[in-house]
């Protein structure tokens, strides 16, 4: 199995990521990695603070010409506001300045600092801030390609913004080609107009704005996750996976919520063998049943609900003399959820590639790929 961890703060000098377990032999491209940077960047409605960065990844160990070595891979983004914090952001010494002590209501503020025991939220936002989401991309992007010798692909994009949602089918040609040139990740492009505009309205108001987000995960064979074992389930660590994205609220597979207001024969996929294999002619499922993958696409939705930061503040208290204020307001986005659909695109990759690896593991890729080759010829003739 792989697994990761990420440090940093928004204004610290960097984020780093450290990446264990992945196998040798992989062929690692750094461009796929900041191309996948910069669509977290992308998105009608983010603030000034993209106007700074410009995020690439160095990475610092774990690969040697192209490919990976077996051992732990690190990875370094800059951040270039750095500049503009180091007095006050400094790791040996600091100024003091800026200090907030008006938590924000739907942010980690008050909550962090209690627990902490920080008299300075800056400590407890500076590190709960979704600028860490860039580390999770870099790590989801060497994660797809793991398993992108497998024919296994992901594709995210916004089903909506506030109340505007996308019609658009996705199966219709050139779906995702539309859904990358839209500033909104839309494939409809009236309906994306709409959703600008409405951005547009509610930044003028001082507010912010949330929706939803998709992530279809494309070529997955039938059989990672387990039913034998509650933590092992798919469905659950996808779930996991995406809940631990900053701002999101609810997680839903397949038809999610709606299966519980239809009938069984209505919610459930038949099953019929054609062609020497089993399919389904519905995906209600997700492609997940019993806690596995079932060889039909996974889908995944995700509810990100504004970000906590207005312009127009709510009310809170100052946590040192408990009086009422209007919350703090740090730099921010009015939307970012096309940003949030690349972040659950990256942490759906990993998952799935972790689940890839436990399934099929090896030292190295070609281990993994006589297991893999071995096991789809088994249940090819099953």
């Amino acid at each position: 199995m792989i697994r990761y961890f990420t440090a940093g703060e928004t204004h610290g000098k960097c984020l780093t990521v450290i990446i264990e377990g992945v196998p040798s032999g992989v062929s690692i491209s750094l461009d796929k990695i900041n191309a996948s940077l910069a669509e977290r960047q992308k998105g009608h409605g983010r603030g000034g603070r993209m106007l700074i960065e410009k995020d690439t990844a160095e990475i610092l160990s774990g690969v040697r010409g192209g490919m990976s070595l077996g051992s732990p891979i690190a990875i370094r983004i800059e951040n270039r506001d750095w500049k503009n914090w180091e007095d006050i952001m400094g790791t040996e010494e600091s100024n003091g300045k800026k200090r907030v002590e008006f938590p924000r209501p739907g942010h980690a503020d008050l909550t962090g600092g209690m627990k902490y025991n920080h008299r300075d939220l800056r400590n407890v936002l500076e590190r709960a801030s979704a600028r860490e989401t860039a580390a999770r991309v870099a790590v989801g992007a060497l994660a797809k390609q793991i398993v992108e010798p497998f024919g296994i692909e992901f594709k995210s994009r916004v089903v909506s913004i506030g109340d505007v949602t996308d019609p658009s089918d996705v199966s219709s040609p050139g779906f995702y080609d539309r859904v990358m040139d839209s500033p909104v990740r839309f494939g409809d492009e009236e309906a994306a107009k709409q959703a600008m505009e409405y951005i547009d309205k509610v930044k003028a108001s001082g507010e912010s704005c949330g929706g939803i987000v998709e992530v279809r995960s494309f070529g997955v064979p039938a059989g990672l996750g387990s039913y034998v074992q509650y933590d092992r389930k798919l469905d659950a660590r996808l779930a996991f996976a995406a809940m631990s994205v900053q701002a999101i609220k609810g997680v839903e597979i397949g038809l999610g919520f709606e299966a519980a207001r239809l009938s069984g024969s209505h919610a459930h996929d038949e099953i019929f063998y054609e062609n020497g294999e089993f399919v389904r002619k519905t995906n209600n499922a997700g492609g997940i049943e019993g806690g596995m993958s079932n060889g039909e696409p996974i889908i995944l939705r995700a509810a990100m609900k504004p970000i906590p930061t207005q312009y127009n503040p709510l009310r809170t208290v100052s946590i040192d003399d408990k009086r009422p204020h209007e919350a703090s307001v740090e730099r921010s986005d009015t939307c970012a959820v096309p940003a949030c659909a690349i972040v659950v695109e990256a942490v759906t990759a990993f998952e799935i590639a972790n689940a890839f690896l436990e399934k099929f593991g090896g030292d190295c890729l070609d281990d993994i790929k006589a297991s893999y080759e071995a096991y789809m010829d088994r249940i090819k003739h099953f």
